[in-house]
Order: structure tokens, then sequence, then C-alpha cells
């Protein structure tokens, strides 16, 4: 299996730069205070598409041929990438062709279609997108641009981590939440090639812990009946996703469901920001305490990172 680089995500960052937004990095007094540390906060909330979902989108779809391109791309999903998919293909001119399940929320199948790609619902189960999904390659052609287990989606998230230290200079620890593991496995991409003493550390729901487990374990142990209020983080992880994460992620954690509500109000008094439940995990942690105290990275001097 070829792996993406951190060649690749410069490629990729090159390649995306007209579409994307540079998203701003927050900080805030009082949580810094709370904590500890010194914290900051990539907020990808307010990127095209309101995720990080429309940068690996972006490089997949801007990556194509001519040849491929005429033929269209598609997908399935339920939320984000869908969005992402079909906004990339409509900036660049081509069909989108996006398998929905049939309960997906109706705000993401307006987005889906408002950005112009065509949709095919389909039982609300991954083997009906899946089969759903090849019935339409087989017909048309298209290029399967898969949410997370994609070379060329992964090197495009992990263009959010290169403009945070860019911006930041040197951290000591960088997190990101994890589902299928296309964000995680490109920031510790970035992460370990700009920094290389930076820790790379995800976290996931207790409820929904099938990344903690397989990291363990040293393969992956799919995602069954998970239950958690953070829907963004349902998946299990991709094959080369997880090779990735084996090769460059320090460590997984998990949190409670009840973190997750009090972390939500938390980040709206201190920050007055609406962000995903899936986006508040690298903030928990640290706000539980989840680390040594031994470790530096909870001390005063500790810089580091989280995603919303």
């Amino acid at each position: 299996m070829i792996l993406p680089t951190f060649n690749d995500i410069k490629e990729a960052h090159e390649r995306i730069q007209p579409y994307i937004h540079r998203t701003p990095v927050l900080t805030s007094e009082s949580v810094n205070r709370l904590l500890g540390a010194e914290l900051f906060f990539k907020c990808e909330n307010f990127q095209k598409v309101g995720a990080f979902k429309f940068r690996g989108a972006c490089n997949a779809v801007f990556s194509l041929t001519e040849e491929e391109a005429a033929k269209g791309v598609g997908t399935h999903s339920s939320g984000n990438h869908a969005a992402a998919v079909a906004l990339a293909s409509r900036l660049r001119g081509i069909k989108a062709r996006i398998v929905m399940p049939v309960t997906a929320p109706d705000i993401k199948k307006k987005a889906v279609a408002g950005y112009g790609a065509e949709i095919t619902y389909c039982a609300p189960t991954l083997e009906a997108r899946e089969t759903t999904l090849q019935q339409l390659i087989d017909k048309h052609g298209i290029t399967e641009i898969h949410p997370y287990n994609n070379f060329r989606v992964i090197s495009g998230q992990g263009t959010a981590a290169k403009e945070l230290i860019e911006e930041t200079g040197n951290l000591d620890i960088i997190m990101t939440p994890v589902g299928g593991g296309g964000l995680l496995s490109g920031t510790a991409l970035s992460a370990k090639a700009l920094l290389p003493n930076c820790r790379v550390i995800a976290a996931e729901p207790a409820g929904a812990d099938d990344a903690y487990r397989s990291f363990n374990a040293g393969r992956i142990i799919p995602s069954t009946q998970p239950n958690t209020i953070a829907d963004g983080l349902l998946t299990s992880l991709g094959e080369m996703n997880f090779a990735v994460i084996q090769q460059s992620v320090d460590d997984i954690v998990t949190v409670s469901e009840e973190a997750i509500v009090e972390a939500m109000r938390m980040i709206w008094e201190r920050m007055k920001i609406i962000i995903e439940p899936s986006w508040l995990f690298p903030w928990l942690p640290y706000w539980k305490r989840k680390f040594s105290r031994k470790d530096k990275r909870l001390e005063s001097s500790f810089r580091g990172e989280m995603w919303i």
C-alpha cells in the first residue's frame, strides 16, 4: 500500500489554495487560564461547506485528469463529505453523483442538491451505500472519492495542520477527533514532518471507541453499534488511514457523553462559538485531565492545538 507523505500534502495545498478558506486560529485567555496551558483552535467550522472535508474533496476533484473529470465523480455520504464533493465538482465544472441514505438530515440533502449534485437515495446501511455507488460507477465510469480512505483526501486534510503550524510555530501537542481517520492521518503527516517532537493525539467517544481499541490492538476493529451524540465519529477506520496512524500517531483517548455536553456549553460560554459535538474531542481530554500530570503538556508552558 502506497501511503501519502508530507510532499503530497504540500502539493495538495498549492492545488487547493485558490478554492479553500485559510481558516482562522482562535485563542481564549479564559480557556488558557482554566487549563493552565496555551491553546490554539483551528476553526475549520469556518471552512467552505462548514467542515475540513472540503480540503480533501477539493484536492481529489482537482487532481483528476481531464479524461477522468469528464466522466464525473461519486461518493456515498450522509453529511459534510457529500456537500464537499458536490461543491468541489461544481467549481471544476464536472458532474457529481452522491449516494445518500434516505435518513440523512434534510439540511444536508438540500446542501448537496444546492451545489448541483445528483443524489441517489438508498437504505440507511453501509452495504446499501456501497452497492448503490458501485452501480453508478459501473454505469457511468465515475471516479469514487471515498470520504477518508483515499490518498488524495488524506493529503488534502493534512493542509489544515500545515496552516496551523505555519501560523503558530512550535507546538507540544496537536489533537484531532477521529472517525474514519482522514483528518487524523493527514494531521499526523504534517505534524511529524514540521514538528518532529510534537505529539499527535486523537480523541473519540467512549460509546464509539473502535479507533481506540484498534490502536491498542494493532489491527482494525470495526465499529459495531456505536452510540454517541457525536454522529460525525461513527465510522470505522480506513485501511490507509490506520497504516498512517500506526506509524505517526502517539495516542488515542476516549471521553464520555456527559463530558461532551458539558464542553459544548463551556465553549459557547467562553468563546461564543457553536460547534458540532464531534469537534469537541480535542478540547475534552485537557479539560478532564486525561493525561498524566507529569506530562509537560499539562504544565503552564504547554503550547497545544485543538480542532473545532
